[in-house]
């Protein structure tokens, strides 16, 4: 994907290495800057005065224990982990360009980077859920090692694999302003949880057909394909099919719990999604064969 040197979005919270994004400077109730915060510095700043010990330290060691961590427990952002955020940027970029091209009403969702673990509109996650957004704060959310699971244990390399997730993700905001998330959710109470495992599988196949639309347009745009690119994106969903995974961490498929929809439906929503470009074309919930 030809993506190096072009616009990044700002619509990015980078929360890796916060410890869970639990906020704050240094774990004071509130952040630095809020009353009790201001407070603590004053008392530190004070008691350093007079004992002649650095008031930094001071700071440090009550940062480091006040939420029960300490400065050794951040995580290292490395080199490889930097790129990784700037592609993302970028993707998050064109996803912008594009939904706001083809939806005049599209506002911009929030992606939140973190590390082993964050807190969400919609609870906390872990990084073993793997990405998601949550409509609740409308902000997509991913642990960047699950670029390291996609590639190495589930073997969709590329960086074309890792826009489409991203892109996936996107496609559950546009589910969201278009109201499809919310009436889908209100029906849950009235279904058996089968029924509605079916309704979750044609939600996830339809945000991939959008991801697949995302993909049309931004080629149109600024012909960012390579030559295999679309290849590792479908490698991608063939790879997290329900029946794939399932088999791969089971050992047997159980179809009445799919939630996402097998490999060849994914492959197919999405590739129906990147032939057609038309958003029109992607109302998975009329088609019999998902019935």
């Amino acid at each position: 994907m030809q993506w190096s040197g072009r616009r990044q979005s700002g619509n990015v919270d980078d929360q890796r290495g916060s410890g869970g994004g639990s906020g704050g400077f240094g774990g004071f109730p509130g952040g630095l800057f809020s009353k009790g915060g201001l407070i603590t510095v004053a008392i530190v700043l004070i008691v350093g005065w007079f004992s002649g010990i650095n008031p930094l330290s001071l700071l440090q060691q009550i940062s480091g224990s006040s939420d029960g961590s300490s400065s050794s427990q951040q995580v290292t952002v490395n080199p490889e982990e930097n790129k990784k955020s700037e592609f993302i940027k970028v993707v998050l970029a064109d996803t912008e360009d594009v939904w706001h091209k083809l939806m005049p009403e599209y506002r911009d969702p929030t992606l939140v980077m973190f590390t082993d673990g964050v807190q969400s509109g919609c609870g906390q996650a872990s990084a073993s859920t793997g990405p998601f957004y949550c409509s609740e704060d409308e902000k997509v959310y991913i642990d960047l090692s699950f670029y390291d699971d996609l590639q190495n244990k589930l073997g969709a390399p590329g960086d074309f694999a890792q826009a489409y997730v991203i892109a996936h993700e996107v496609g559950h905001h546009v589910q969201h302003l278009l109201g499809i998330t919310d009436k889908v959710h209100a029906m849950k109470g009235q279904m058996s949880d089968e029924e509605y495992n079916k309704m979750s599988v044609k939600i996830e196949l339809q945000a991939d057909f959008l991801a697949g639309v995302w993909a049309f347009h931004d080629n149109q745009m600024k012909n960012i394909l390579d030559p295999g690119d679309i290849d590792e994106a479908l490698n991608a969903a063939s790879a997290i099919g329900d029946d794939r995974l399932q088999k791969k961490f089971q050992g047997e498929v159980t179809p009445d719990s799919f939630t996402h929809g097998t490999s060849a439906q994914r492959v197919y929503w999405f590739r129906k999604g990147f032939e057609t470009g038309d958003p029109k074309q992607g109302d998975t919930f009329s088609d019999p064969s998902l019935k």
